[in-house]
């Protein structure tokens, strides 16, 4: 498969059948996702695998809760995925490589507020989309969930230190068939056309 048909063909699984990813799977895809763009070569992503059942079941107590687990149609679905990967990233370690000799002349090396658009970020989501285009080669199921709550409780019983941010979590495993499509792919907006600009952007109407 080439990355072309790769991203026409992925899509967001989000009901598993349960069964084992592989830990020497799991570990190509986490390989392959971590050859994403790393600014400066910083080296600041890094992914923490929850393989079986136990681990998944870690993830989800950590950030949702029983209310939204019990009238969540989509929960039982999610909470059978055969692996989770949190992809986490170290501001640190990037204030630290722009403060080399190397790179101070840009000014961000003196703290996580300098930076107008934290390349941390950026390559958190690199490495989320190469994660997700490899598991789609191997015919693997994987959804990205993004980090909106119990983030200082999943950091905390995962041993991890609390200077990482959780830029969100890919769950990876057998698709079951049973998933439905999503409401969000019906709703209206501008087409992938539409925000395609050459030259200059044109000026929203409002403005």
């Amino acid at each position: 498969m080439d990355v072309s048909d790769a991203l026409r063909r992925r899509r967001m699984t989000r009901s598993f059948t349960g069964d084992p990813v592989g830990h020497d799977v799991l570990d190509a895809l986490c390989h392959l996702a971590l050859r994403a763009p790393t600014a400066g070569n910083a080296r600041g992503i890094e992914l923490l695998i929850l393989d079986g059942p136990d681990e998944v079941a870690t993830y989800f107590s950590a950030t949702t809760d029983e209310a939204w687990r019990r009238r969540s149609s989509r929960f039982a679905g999610l909470s059978r995925a055969g692996a989770v990967v949190i992809v986490l990233a170290d501001p640190t370690t990037y204030v630290d490589r722009y403060g080399a000799a190397d790179k101070a002349s840009s000014g961000l090396g003196e703290g996580p507020e300098a930076w107008p658009v934290p390349y941390w970020v950026g390559d958190a989501g690199a490495a989320t989309m190469a994660l997700l285009l490899a598991c789609e080669e191997q015919d693997l199921g994987c959804c990205f969930l993004g980090a909106f709550r119990g983030v200082e409780q999943l950091l905390d019983a995962l041993g991890a230190p609390a200077r990482l941010l959780v830029y969100g979590a890919v769950l990876i495993g057998i698709p079951d068939g049973a998933d439905h499509r999503s409401a969000s792919l019906d709703r209206p907006g501008s087409t992938r056309a539409e925000r395609i600009h050459h030259g200059r952007m044109a000026r929203p109407a409002q403005d």
